[in-house]
This record gives C-alpha cells, structure tokens and sequence, in this order.
C-alpha cells in the first residue's frame, strides 16, 4: 500500500510529458515550460519526416526523372512519348515509377507504392488496392527529362523545407486546438475523481497528453523509414496514437491530489 501510494504522488518538477505522472505535473507548469516540450516533440517529427522524405522518397524520384525519355508531355489527356513499351523507370523501397504504355502489366515491383503511367491514365499499385486516374483533359505537363530534371533540383529544397514547416507549425497547432476541445473532459474527469484542477491546468494536461502520441508517431515513421514496419503497421501506429493519447487524458488527473475540503467556519467565533 505504502508503494502504491508513492507511485500516485503528485509529481512537482515537470520535465518528460511520458508517463502519466510526468503528464500531470505539467497542470501545474508554466504555458512556456508546455509549449518549450511541445517545441522539441514538433522538431523532433518535423526532422523525422525530412530524413524520410531524404533517404525514402527523394532519390527513388530523381532517379525516375532522370530515366525518363528526352520528349514527352501529358497533353489533352494523352501521354505522349517516344517510346512507350514497358519499362522501369526507378525502383526504391517505398515507390516504384513505371512507364507502360498500355498498361500490360508485365513489371511489377516490390516497392510498396508502384506508379505506372498508360497512355490515356496513371495506375497506383500498394497493398490496399489499385487506383486509376485519367490524365486531365484540359491541362499540359512536361513528361521528359530535359525538362523535368532541373525543375525537380529547383523544387526538391522547396518541398523538403515546405514539408518540414507544415510538420512543426500544423503539429503546433493541432496540439493547441486539440487542448482547447479535451481540457473540458480532464476536468471532468478530475471533478469527479475529486481532484484539484482547475480550466487552464486542465487545458495543460490536455496539451501534454498529447506527447506520448506525437512521439510514438515519430518512431514509428522512422521505424517505416528503415524497413522495420510496413505500410500496414504505420496504419495501426496512426491510430494508436490517437488512443494513447486519449488514455493519458483520463489516467493522468488521477496522478494529482485529491481536493482538500474547505475549512468550515466556527459560528461561536464569529458570535464573538
């Protein structure tokens, strides 16, 4: 009894948003102590989605580009190119880019996403299925590498630096609006498991449940990036860490102090 009763003690130093002990204390931290946390845990994603994009995705389209024919366009809803028989333009671990004219069929990668372009439609190959678009009839697109290539190195540090700001600054704010719409229910939770939490420490617990989700996320994507997990278990780590992140919003005001009832007054010594 004496142990479990230690272990619930209401932590006083916020510092790791982990545990749901570490998430509690930060009810009774400072906004910039939470936001600090929620800065490095954002860093952290946004530097995992780079290294993905940089070691994953980036060299299997460059190399795509590089191998496509000298000229070609998508024009009128028709590709048109000089040569389109089978044939593998780059092949990677995650994408795989194909050119096959009518989409016979005779090259499939083990890539996990396989893109072949027909004459008339692009095909997307994966687990879950397969996918077809028509080439808009109304629009152009260069199809060919005198083209493509320095637009490609032009553009690559564009998307990479876009990628990341979108990661730090949406995480940023999802946290922010997600805090806004839980902090009602941890309060709820803490009324009636009578514990001392009031609007705002319940808008930063709300906020620091958040972390353990955004951080299994992150491993999860880089354990994506380096083979360990398919497109499947980072489906089922997406959701997990949503319903982490849910279970820290109930278990976490449970690690606080109990509300002490309020002294009564002495009417004889008001008498007096």
């Amino acid at each position: 009894m004496i142990c479990a009763v230690s272990i619930l003690t209401e932590s006083t130093f916020a510092w790791e948003p982990i545990t749901p002990r570490g998430v509690a204390a930060y009810a009774r931290a400072s906004f910039e102590r939470l936001f600090v946390m929620q800065t490095i845990f954002a860093l952290i994603a946004a530097i995992v989605v780079l290294w993905l994009l940089l070691n994953g995705f980036f060299p299997t389209i460059a190399a795509a580009v590089s191998q496509l024919p000298e000229t070609g366009q998508i024009s009128n809803g028709k590709l048109s190119v000089p040569d389109a028989s089978p044939q593998l333009l780059a092949d990677g671990h995650f994408l795989a880019f194909v050119l096959d004219g009518q989409h016979t069929g005779t090259i499939r990668s083990p890539a996990q996403f396989q893109f072949e372009f027909g004459d008339n439609s692009l095909l997307i190959f994966s687990i879950f299925g397969v996918g077809e678009i028509d080439y808009p009839p109304d629009q152009s697109f260069y199809f060919n590498h005198n083209d493509l290539q320095p637009m490609w190195g032009a553009w690559a540090p564009e998307i990479l630096a876009l990628a990341a700001l979108a990661v730090f600054f949406g995480l940023l704010l999802t946290w922010f609006l997600l805090a806004t719409i839980y902090f009602f229910p941890v309060w709820l939770v803490s009324f009636f498991a009578n514990r001392d939490l009031n609007f705002r420490e319940s808008w930063r617990l709300a906020g620091a449940a958040l972390m353990p989700g955004a951080l299994l996320m992150s491993l999860s994507l880089w354990l994506y990036g380096v083979g360990v997990f398919d497109v499947i278990k980072l489906c089922f780590a997406f959701g997990m860490h949503f319903l982490i992140g849910w279970i820290y919003l109930f278990v976490s005001p449970l690690f606080l102090q109990r509300a002490l009832p309020k002294a009564k007054s002495n009417p004889f010594m008001a008498a007096k």
